[in-house]
């Protein structure tokens, strides 16, 4: 898939070239940054694998809201189907889906285009939910004040040592699917705590079960905290 996204293999797009595409992919990015930040809406880009649960995840955020007032929105990042984005409005959150055909990642301009088609400034958060994949979406800026990385437990606790660019600029990994461990009695956690000390600068973790609920709380306070405080809602 390099040839349609240009992900840096130099033996078919060329280091200049390559460089070409990521500028003007950050200058539109530091705009996306401008109007999240203006509006005072967190944006999140919420990365991981096929299945590994992103949008079960944001689905589970609304049925475990409890007393909350959850003003969140989305886009919804696949080559193909708006199935995601379905999901997520069935869920009550405002989504729009981005088909990207070929391109394993979102861009800053997918997201830029998406924003004028959702009421997104009185947002609390605005989740971008890439692609799924391990490696292309953590290349390119989108103008997220947070990188997330949804790790499910059935993906195996190796993964940040086979994947460590994804890993290293996440924020937070939020290991996925935990209802299943009894299933999986070889996970062990401690090896991936160590995997993460290895590979993100501030290791941060939370476990959830989107079926139970388990970890939500621990998961929507992380959320909060990062919230922008400069303006009252």
């Amino acid at each position: 898939m390099c040839e349609d996204c240009g992900c840096g293999d130099t033996k078919l797009v060329p280091v200049d070239v390559h460089a070409r595409i990521l500028e003007g992919n950050d200058r539109v990015a530091r705009h996306n940054r401008e109007h999240f930040e203006e509006a005072g809406v967190l944006a999140v880009n919420l990365m991981g694998s096929p299945g590994s649960g992103k949008t079960a995840l944001l689905e589970a955020m609304m049925r475990h809201a409890g007393g909350r007032t959850l003003r969140v929105g989305a886009v919804s990042g696949d080559l193909a189907t708006e199935r995601d984005a379905d999901r997520l409005r069935d869920a009550g959150i405002p989504s729009r889906a981005i088909t990207t055909g070929n391109a394993c990642h979102l861009d800053a301009e997918m997201v830029h285009e998406a924003l004028h088609h959702i009421a997104w400034r009185e947002l609390d958060a605005f989740f971008i939910e890439n692609v799924g994949n391990l490696v292309c979406p953590a290349v390119y800026d989108l103008g997220q004040d947070a990188n997330v990385v949804a790790l499910s437990v059935t993906e195996g606790e190796d993964k940040p040592l086979k994947y460590p660019t994804m890993f290293r600029k996440a924020n937070l990994v939020v290991v996925t699917k935990i209802d299943l461990l009894p299933a999986l009695p070889d996970f062990d956690f401690d090896a991936l705590r160590d995997a993460l000390a290895r590979v993100m600068p501030k290791p941060a973790m939370v476990r959830v079960s989107a079926r139970s609920g388990e970890g939500m709380d621990e998961w929507m306070r992380w959320l909060d905290a990062r919230r922008p405080r400069g303006r009252d809602r």
